[in-house]
């Protein structure tokens, strides 16, 4: 029901929104001009784009191989490390980042907001994958060892096809924190690689709350997350069941 009022009021004028017949109005579209006329959305939705997408893949890139080495060789000191990362508020490293991204001259790019966000999503990945490599049979690996395959070569052609339910879902989940995530971007990006939740504030001023344009740009950030949710949900339910059952 909230979504349901958050798209119908998308289409309402400021005078609709505030009556108490929530079916009762004339659609129009002008919420959606003035989100993506005067207040350049699609600037913050490509700046979106690139940080969720960016963040994601290079969580990836180290996350499977760390996760994989957790599970299989027992480095139960990277496990801590990070499960301690992932523990700790995000907010607790924000005044660290600010004060290393102002030094070195990354305060206001899309690198910050990257390097910022694979502080939870790195984490994330790995607690979702060391279960699912965990349940994995080791006798696979042995036999791909033994046919004369190396361990990266057994990790990348026999393991990573077994795990893509798996990755799958800490992808979408480590996607779905960068794309909302707000506080990271307000205090690291400026004006012109802020992201939607913080240019969602546009909307907000002293004195009142353009309610119609802030509930169209509230459907524009939250849709593509909805759709992409729903078409990948049979692997979001594989990767975070994996292991649940094992012995």
């Amino acid at each position: 029901m909230p979504f349901v009022w958050m798209l119908l009021s998308s289409f309402k004028t400021q005078m609709d929104i505030t009556s108490p017949d929530i079916l009762n109005f004339t659609p129009t579209l002008n919420n959606y001009d003035k989100v993506f006329g005067q207040y350049d959305f699609l600037l913050f939705m490509w700046n979106s784009f690139i940080v969720a997408t960016l963040s994601t893949l290079f969580s990836l890139v180290l996350g499977l191989p760390a996760s994989y080495a957790i599970a299989r060789y027992d480095y139960d000191w990277l496990g801590v490390i990070l499960l301690t990362a992932r523990i700790v508020p995000g907010i607790t490293f924000l005044v660290p980042w600010f004060i290393i991204f102002s030094r070195i001259g990354l305060v206001g790019t899309h690198a910050a907001l990257i390097i910022s966000h694979m502080l939870v999503g790195l984490p994330f990945v790995v607690w979702v994958l060391v279960p699912f490599f965990e349940s994995l049979p080791k006798e696979i690996e042995e036999s791909a060892l033994i046919d004369g395959a190396t361990v990266w070569g057994t990790f990348l052609r026999v393991v990573l096809p077994l795990a893509i339910p798996g990755v799958v879902t800490a992808a979408i989940m480590s996607y779905i924190f960068s794309w909302n995530n707000f506080m990271f971007s307000l205090v690291l990006a400026d004006s012109q690689t802020k992201t939607l939740p913080v240019a969602i504030f546009n909307f907000i001023t002293y004195a009142s709350v353009d309610w119609g344009s802030l509930m169209a740009a509230a459907v524009v950030i939250t849709l593509p997350i909805i759709v992409v949710t729903v078409f990948m949900q049979r692997y979001i339910v594989a990767g975070l069941s994996a292991g649940a059952t094992k012995g």
